[in-house]
């Protein structure tokens, strides 16, 4: 697979890149960013995945959220993916900022007419990390996933479905339980039908019930998040499916603090610290 580099700039005694290719999951090209500390260039570094949220691209996190900081002094390598693929022109793709274009829910589509380009879970569990391998000085035996609403759903799923993948999974204002929310409601019946059966897959508050996931989960929460009282996130739902299953959840109410990239910026390094810890960083 062949990477295009659009951007890069030096941060930290890293630098910062932004990439394009020909995605063979998702029939498409996509995009994504990546940072790359100064140990790389001594020795293979772990791998730290973001997955962003509704709306947003691959530069959100890299160029707002302020971790390479800490990702220089850990030497982590960080991996941010846009969100979807964009500009296929399916119809009602722009119709929603919700569902569609920046909104894919990281389930690998089974409907028409997402099915030929919505496969997210598998971009980001197999063919991202693939290329990301063959491309960059890292240890893939070393890799931790993390993210923010949507993405944080993203980050939850893919570590409790793949839990001797990842050392580490934290999460910012995620969306936990998306079968018994708004927001999941639209995405998952138009990317995955009526079967809510299929949805399950995909709903952390489901899969934590029989996942052999059993290490630490780190979520942080503001209390002033205009969608946890709108019943989109759902955390509490979460941490009582996380209490019956014997899994140590870290969820912390931070009060005062909305769903906005101000939030994520004033908890980075304990979520950094989280992972580095994991990956034996820190």
């Amino acid at each position: 697979m062949t990477l295009t580099l659009n951007q890069q700039s030096r941060s930290f005694g890293g630098t910062t890149q932004f990439y394009q290719h020909s995605s063979q999951c998702c029939n498409a090209p996509m995009r994504f960013s990546v940072y790359i500390p100064p140990q790389a260039a001594q020795q293979p570094v772990p791998i730290l995945y973001w997955l962003s949220g509704l709306t947003c691209t691959e530069e959100n996190f890299i160029t707002k959220a302020g971790a390479q900081r800490l990702a220089a002094q850990y030497g982590l390598l960080l991996v941010a993916p846009d969100t979807s693929p964009r500009n296929l022109g399916l119809p009602g793709e722009q119709d929603r900022w919700d569902f569609g274009s920046g909104a894919s829910f990281y389930v690998d589509a089974t409907e028409f007419p997402w099915a030929k380009h919505y496969q997210m879970y598998r971009y980001v569990t197999e063919e991202l990390p693939l290329l990301i391998e063959e491309n960059f000085p890292v240890d893939p035996t070393r890799q931790s996933i993390f993210g923010h609403s949507m993405g944080g759903h993203g980050a939850l799923i893919c570590a409790l479905r793949h839990p001797s993948r990842y050392q580490s999974v934290s999460a910012f204002a995620p969306i936990t339980a998306p079968m018994s929310c708004p927001w999941g409601e639209t995405a998952f019946r138009g990317y995955l039908g009526e079967n809510r059966q299929t949805w399950s897959a995909y709903d952390a508050s489901e899969l934590v019930k029989t996942s052999a996931w059993r290490r630490p989960i780190l979520v942080d929460q503001g209390d002033a998040d205009s969608f946890l009282a709108q019943g989109q996130l759902l955390p509490e739902r979460f941490e009582t499916a996380c209490q019956q299953a014997g899994i140590d959840l870290r969820l912390r109410m931070q009060p005062g603090y909305d769903h906005s990239y101000y939030f994520i910026a004033s908890f980075i390094d304990d979520h950094l610290r989280h992972h580095g810890e994991a990956l034996g960083c820190v």
